[in-house]
């Protein structure tokens, strides 16, 4: 399956790479919806309720600040950085992520060449100005008073950059990637669930516009049925047995 994989890799013209929590699994980032997921053990707080509650706010600064998602101390793992070497070695290559830990960017990928569907988590932004705030003030601010930071530019609530359950998904990202996913030959998922829309909605886009659909994932996904070729293995395991 891996010489499969190389072959149409080594062909493709316009590769897409679109990846989920499973690539982040062997940097110590627990996915979501898996057997151990987040989502078992912690109920995630609604864009709704964090706009609507002052404690809502509080009780998901809190989260964050005590790192529940092991982000903070994460490192690109092998199967980032073959990735990054992949893409990096193709003339056109892009890559759509549901993930918001900036471990992407960290293995080497370009910001040009990455589309972030889900934000990230690495720093935050007011809600309002769209002003960036950097997380180490905000946790020093965070922990003395207790108090959900708000915008020193104009008074409006801070967030992390990431698209909690409930928000709008971020227009111009969803753009970029539809039409890349359009514009690609060959369409790779490593490690989605394929299980949030409209995220996984791409796959299908590039599948219907004549991309050749691959999945590798540790767990079957709904979609395996209209893949050319699932691989149902470790992602850093096949990663590495590609070669450029």
């Amino acid at each position: 399956m891996s010489l499969k994989l190389q072959h149409l890799i080594e062909k493709s013209k316009k590769l897409v790479f679109f990846t989920g929590a499973g690539i982040s699994t062997n940097s110590g980032i627990p996915d979501f919806r898996g057997p151990k997921g987040v989502w078992k053990t912690a109920k995630p707080i609604y864009f709704q309720d964090f706009m609507g509650s002052k404690d809502k706010r509080i009780e998901s600064w809190e989260r964050k600040f005590s790192n529940e998602l092991n982000i903070d101390l994460a490192k690109p793992n092998s199967g980032h950085l073959k990735l990054a070497q992949i893409i990096n070695a193709k003339e056109e290559a892009h890559l759509i992520t549901q993930n918001v830990d900036n471990l992407h960017q960290d293995s080497g990928i370009d910001d040009s060449k990455i589309t972030e569907l889900h934000g990230n988590a690495t720093y935050a932004k007011c809600l309002d100005c769209l002003k960036r705030y950097e997380l180490d003030a905000l946790k020093k601010e965070f922990l003395e008073t207790k108090e959900p930071p708000t915008c020193n530019e104009c008074g409006g609530i801070i967030k992390t950059a990431t698209i909690s359950f409930g928000q709008a998904m971020p227009e111009e990202e969803m753009i970029t990637a539809q039409r890349v996913s359009i514009q690609s030959d060959l369409f790779i998922c490593l490690g989605s669930s394929l299980a949030v829309f409209p995220a996984a909605d791409l796959p299908l886009l590039a599948k219907e516009t004549s991309a050749n659909l691959i999945i590798v994932n540790n767990e079957p996904t709904q979609m395996d049925h209209l893949s050319d070729l699932v691989i149902n293995r470790d992602i850093s395991e096949v990663l590495s047995e590609i070669s450029l």
